[in-house]
């Protein structure tokens, strides 16, 4: 059984990689931001450290549903090839927002692409239905450069027809087979910024080349959290983590953390991360959560 919380102070500063001696040094921009916990004005609810949850749904009919792929984004990234039957799943997933996105050569998908946000249950039913594609088609291709950051990177359209391509060795990529249509081309890359962040395109007929963009090495940002000592004895602290205001919350560290602060560095720009810390004392009991405090990654 938990018990009380003891005062914490939680502040959550984020940061781009700048530490000195041991201090949060923050750059000059509005995020990156302090919060008074109190945790006595309410307790949040949390899933149990370590669960996690499962997305599926079915791609139909048949002829355009067997062997889609099926690419998953957001708070974790994967592809799942959809069964004869056109059911596909992705299992051991943490809660958070998602945005799953069917493709399959040939053929467009209603809706494009869904939103899917786990918080304490599994999400069924996220379900596509494909439509042949009739008309001329044509391709979108284009290069990234420099090489150090455009092979292997990310290509994602969005349009008509969603699909997702790699970029080879020399960082050039292609969509074939594609409809007439307005398309968005976006290429992503850990680590890299991209320049422009995403091209409009409009295909008509003809076949669209040089939709090319430029990758800079980008800033590795983090989350760092820094309590105070609880006024009773204890073993340890614990940190959660959750991409949903309020719910959701996995916890990060694999064993107790014995200082007073916490450094989260596995976070992705563009997305906004809760937090919660508890304390733990030398019989396993588990204080309630503190107040929630919130980071904006840049």
């Amino acid at each position: 059984m938990r018990q009380s919380v003891q005062s914490w102070f939680l502040k959550v500063c984020t940061q781009r990689a700048l530490m000195r001696a041991g201090a949060c040094v923050l750059a000059a921009f509005s995020w990156g931001c302090s919060a008074t916990v109190n945790p006595t004005s309410h307790a949040v609810s949390e899933t149990p450290a370590g669960q996690t949850f499962d997305i599926s749904g079915t791609v139909t009919p048949t002829m355009g549903g067997s062997g889609a792929t099926v690419t998953l984004s957001g708070a974790a990234s994967a592809t799942a090839t959809a069964n004869s039957s056109g059911a596909y799943s992705f299992t051991g997933l943490a809660a958070g927002t998602y945005a799953v996105t069917p493709s399959n050569r040939g053929f467009t998908f209603t809706p494009t692409s869904q939103a899917a946000t786990i918080t304490t249950a599994n999400v069924s039913g996220v379900n596509f239905t494909a439509t042949a594609q009739t008309g001329p088609t044509a391709s979108i291709s284009g290069t990234i450069t420099p090489i150090a950051g455009a092979s292997g990177a990310t290509v994602v359209l969005s349009g008509p027809t969603a699909a997702t391509a790699t970029t080879n060795a020399s960082g050039i990529y292609t969509f074939t087979g594609l409809p007439n249509g307005a398309y968005t081309v976006t290429p992503s890359e850990s680590g890299y910024a991209f320049t422009p962040a995403s091209q409009n395109v409009t295909l008509a007929g003809a076949n669209l080349t040089g939709v090319n963009f430029t990758a800079a090495q980008g800033t590795a940002h983090s989350v760092a959290l820094v309590w105070t000592a609880s006024t009773s004895t204890v073993s340890g602290y614990n940190i959660y983590r959750s991409t949903v205001s309020g719910s959701g919350y996995t916890k990060l560290n694999p064993t107790l953390v014995a200082s007073l602060n916490y450094s989260d560095t596995d976070v992705q720009s563009g997305t906004t991360y809760f937090y919660v810390a508890t304390s733990v004392d030398s019989g396993g009991d588990e204080s309630l959560d503190s107040n929630q405090v919130s980071a904006a990654i840049p």
